[in-house]
């Protein structure tokens, strides 16, 4: 294998320049300032954690993870999702905290599989998690939540899909008794949005007309609250009914919070369906082709940290967000950018003013003369354009950099001290 060039980096690995940077930074900043108004903490965990209780206890499989040894031979994972990290914090540091837990993140996560996807490696989420609630009422509060931090990322269009794993359990369980590899095998085509496989699939299973119908039928199970109606005539399966009754009330809370335009029921949304054990969401916006939040229920996971209890929570691909959103969408008002130009003897007066500006939240550059006539007259130059409103809608431009404002502090020479605006 040849030797990378001195400017490469690995695949599905991706650099941020400062105006991405910005952008996602304010993306970030918003999601959590919204997810905080609801009372959501934020928490920071190791990048890396354990193999053995992290990494086997994620919801990404085992050839998706990043693993590395550390200098005693032990195996570690670079985290591929913040949900097990949070698990273990519950279950150890805030295991003497009051059930429900409400905990907020923003990171970067590792996936290595994304490598052979064209997709990123490394990527940021934005989330939270809702720990000790198992009602319809937590988890219609973070479908609610996930859309309100959609909306504060600048997300405008978008919809939500809603599905529970326990329906379609409930269901193949009652119509493909005892036939567990079908059954895995069609949830496997469901999960991954195959329904042309779904259908071929379910021809090869010789079922009874009736059943073949049924199953087919669920690939139209998308609406409004009257599809939890239909759901409940399609199977008279204990866990089905209870799970489509779930969605239900949670449509009915989701109605309270006065976002049910977003949502969408979904009877073929599963989720990872070895990971989810409830409620399980995608949420797409209009213009991308995949989702940019996903969520559900996880009641399963904590008890491999010893904490057993239900819990519930969702995140947001941030990186796929700055993607829709791009340069100009949900932009704040442009940070003053001042230049301040200065001479040995002008140098306490323009770094004073310079600490000054910088404490109204305004961005300095300072640049001393040091006796260089090329650059006095550059500034003079660059004083000049932007008092004939030239440059960038009339903005300073110096060494190629834009500026809102230049200021001059020098002494010498017959210099006097002036701003140009």
């Amino acid at each position: 294998m040849s030797k990378p060039k001195v400017f490469e980096k690995p695949i599905g690995l991706k650099d941020y320049l400062p105006h991405a940077v910005t952008k996602l930074r304010q993306i970030e900043n918003q999601v959590l300032a919204c997810m905080a108004s609801w009372g959501y903490e934020q928490i920071m965990t190791p990048t890396m954690e354990y193999y053995d209780t992290v990494g086997v206890a994620s919801a990404t499989s085992d050839q998706k993870l990043f693993k590395l040894l550390n200098n005693r031979g032990t195996t570690l994972v670079l985290r591929s999702d913040m949900t097990a990290p949070i698990a273990r914090v519950v279950s150890s540091l805030l295991k003497e905290s009051q059930f429900p837990v409400r905990l907020s993140y923003h990171s970067n996560v590792f996936r290595a599989i994304e490598e052979e996807a064209g997709r990123e490696a490394e990527f940021f989420q934005t989330g939270v998690e809702l720990v000790g609630d198992a009602s319809a009422e937590a988890d219609a509060e973070v479908v609610a939540l996930a859309i309100a931090s959609l909306k504060a990322a600048g997300v405008e269009r978008f919809k939500i899909a809603i599905g529970h794993v326990g329906f379609l359990n409930g269901l193949f369980g009652e119509t493909l008794a005892g036939r567990s590899e079908e059954q895995e095998e069609l949830k496997g085509c469901l999960l991954g949005r195959d329904y042309v496989g779904y259908r071929e699939k379910l021809r090869t299973l010789s079922l009874e007309a009736p059943v073949q119908r049924e199953l087919e039928g669920i690939l139209r199970l998308r609406g409004g609250q009257e599809i939890c109606e239909q759901a409940l005539q399609l199977s008279s399966d204990a866990t089905a009914q209870s799970s489509i009754r779930h969605l239900c009330e949670m449509w009915d809370v989701l109605a309270a919070y006065g976002v049910c335009e977003h949502v969408l029921i979904d009877l073929t949304m599963i989720g990872d369906f070895q990971y989810y054990t409830g409620m399980t969401f995608e949420g797409y916006a209009a213009d991308l082709g995949f989702p940019v939040a996903s969520g559900g229920r996880y009641d399963n996971l904590l008890k491999q940290f010893g904490r057993p209890a239900p819990a519930t929570g969702f995140a947001i691909k941030t990186t796929r967000i700055l993607e829709l959103i791009g340069d100009g969408a949900g932009d704040k008002p442009e940070q003053e950018r001042i230049l301040i130009g200065y001479d040995v003897s002008g140098r306490a007066a323009a770094l004073t003013e310079a600490q000054r500006l910088r404490d109204s939240e305004a961005a300095v550059i300072v640049t001393e003369k040091m006796d260089a006539a090329a650059q006095l007259t550059a500034l003079r130059s660059a004083a000049a354009a932007a008092n004939a409103g030239a440059g960038e809608s009339g903005k300073v431009l110096y060494k190629g950099v834009a500026f809102t404002k230049l200021l001059t502090f020098f002494t010498d020479n017959g210099e006097q001290d002036g701003a140009a605006k």
